[in-house]
């Protein structure tokens, strides 16, 4: 098996189309535009739903129908969950790596590109705690950034990978490899694209319902963006939070 990519895939003029039936701010962009101008939005800390190809099949989002962020900055790991996943902001989530770096930032040089592996974090990437941090509890333990991403760093300085390799996601290989040369950071966060309880998206018309129910900040369709300041208010007749059990 190379790569879980086996889902429907959508063209950014129906994507396009969509977005004008329901008079949705837009603009198209050329490749390696796009790819700078997300770079440069997730560097700024914003966050992304991105989606891209054909959607993965199995237990992971792998870059194709992920919500992304920048995996450097100590308050990402708690916006995407209180404002994103509406979940508790304890929970992790996981980095996503370029195969060729996996070794400099983790203690593994294999590939994971199902993002079920573990590792550690390499050592020299560690942020020590002083002795007034130790002494901390709970969450206010927890949120003492504990590494260079800590976004992606469990409380036992472990991380659970994902490996992008070029030859399965080219796109979001070169997103990684952009945000490399603009930060010296190879690394993502990679979390799936939907909010706790909800089956991840697979339409562009899902995609839009998500990025609008919460407070994501962009939206990327193939080559298509999206600016949250830039949408009309989302009005529903009911609250849509009741529409799946909480896990």
């Amino acid at each position: 098996m190379h790569g879980a990519y086996l889902g429907p895939c959508y063209e950014s003029e129906n994507i396009i189309e969509h977005l004008d039936t329901i008079g949705a701010p837009h603009m198209r962009l050329e490749d390696d535009e796009l790819i700078s101008k997300v770079t440069e939005l997730l560097a700024d800390g914003g966050v992304v739903g991105w989606f891209q190809g054909r959607m993965e099949f199995g237990p992971r989002a792998l870059g194709t129908r992920s919500i992304i962020g920048d995996p450097r900055n100590p308050k990402m790991q708690s916006v995407m969950n209180l404002k994103i996943k509406y979940r508790e902001s304890f929970r992790p989530f996981a980095p996503a790596v370029l195969r060729e770096r996996v070794c400099d930032w983790f203690g593994m040089d294999h590939d994971s590109p199902y993002m079920l592996l573990v590792a550690p974090v390499r050592a020299d990437k560690l942020i020590p705690m002083t002795e007034e941090q130790k002494r901390l509890f709970g969450i206010e333990k927890l949120n003492v950034p504990r590494s260079q991403i800590p976004a992606v760093t469990h409380v036992d300085y472990s991380a659970r990978i994902q490996t992008v390799h070029a030859d399965t996601n080219p796109q979001f290989y070169r997103l990684l490899q952009r945000f490399e040369a603009c930060t010296g950071c190879p690394v993502l966060v990679n979390t799936s694209f939907n909010v706790r309880g909800e089956p991840i998206v697979c339409t562009p018309e899902d995609a839009y319902r998500c990025f609008m129910r919460t407070e994501m900040d962009y939206l990327v369709m193939e080559n298509v963006l999206l600016d949250k300041k830039q949408q009309a208010p989302w009005k529903e007749a009911s609250d849509w939070r009741e529409e799946f059990a909480l896990d």
